[in-house]
């Protein structure tokens, strides 16, 4: 019966992905992309939870447990923590490498310099994290477009991207293997952006915003190497986002619902929970 139980989470997580483009009527973009991607990893770990739970002795619904499906459990949840020790460890390093970097104050706003040729900005921690500007910004920018830029990092410390994506960086570790992971990875990372870029124009003008996306999009062009700081990391300039600049920029001028971002539905992630209903049915 666990066996059966991890089958049909299995099942659910696999369809859940394959049908993410059906939803689209329902709900926005970042709502979408962020259930479809959430749900399915999060199902697996409940279903795994609760199969340790029961344990292998016993019978549920008068089928007998088994060794395999418990062993099996076991695995996916050792292969899950040890990927998350890994990201942890990672972003231990990250914060300990900012440390080392000297810091001063720009436009009225704390910030860690980096002596690099690429113009970069990041926000960089855990919870309360860091502003991180490169020397190549600096010299890049005039005083309005950097203002612009911090605006954007200062949106990322207001949504506490960093935080946040650190745990949906862990889940898409463990779930590499399921459909459009990746996909719907670098989706949320564009909706982040383009969150961060919409609460930047509430403060400055939306047209310096998108002119300093195109500056620093023509530099990255030049010097093709970059220097991230790793999995605690929420930056302007992410490399990869340049190939969809362009929709950023629309993004900062488009109005409509399709780049709402409102709170998550909370009855979808109720379904995570369903694989605990079973423990007791287990005797």
């Amino acid at each position: 019966m666990h066996l059966m139980m991890i089958i049909t989470a299995l099942g659910l997580a696999v369809g859940i992905r394959l049908s993410s483009p059906l939803w689209s009527y329902k709900m926005s973009r970042w709502q979408r992309s962020l259930i479809t991607f959430m749900v399915p990893p999060l199902l697996l770990l409940m279903t795994a939870i609760a199969v340790i739970c029961m344990g292998y002795h016993g019978e549920m619904l008068g089928f007998q447990a088994s060794r395999f499906s418990y062993l099996l459990t076991i695995v996916f949840l050792g292969f899950s923590v040890i990927r998350g020790l890994e990201i942890t460890y990672r972003g231990w390093l990250s914060i300990q490498k900012i440390k080392s970097y000297p810091q001063t104050t720009i436009n009225h706003n704390p910030a860690r310099i980096i002596d690099l040729t690429l113009p970069y900005s990041a926000q960089v921690g855990f919870w309360n994290s860091e502003l991180i500007i490169s020397n190549g910004l600096l010299e890049t920018l005039d005083h309005d477009h950097l203002k612009a830029v911090i605006a954007h990092e200062k949106a990322h410390a207001h949504y506490h991207d960093t935080f946040w994506f650190f745990w949906l960086g862990w889940l898409k570790r463990i779930s590499f293997w399921l459909p459009q992971t990746n996909e719907l990875w670098q989706d949320l990372l564009l909706l982040r952006e383009i969150r961060a870029d919409q609460k930047a124009a509430q403060t400055v003008d939306p047209l310096t915003l998108a002119e300093s996306l195109l500056i620093i999009a023509q530099e990255i062009k030049k010097i093709v190497t970059s220097d991230g700081l790793g999995v605690l990391e929420a930056g302007f300039n992410d490399v990869e986002m340049n190939n969809r600049l362009e929709e950023r920029i629309d993004a900062l001028f488009n109005e409509s619902d399709y780049f709402r971002f409102e709170a998550i539905d909370w009855h979808y992630i109720l379904l995570i929970l369903l694989p605990l209903v079973s423990i007791p049915f287990h005797r």
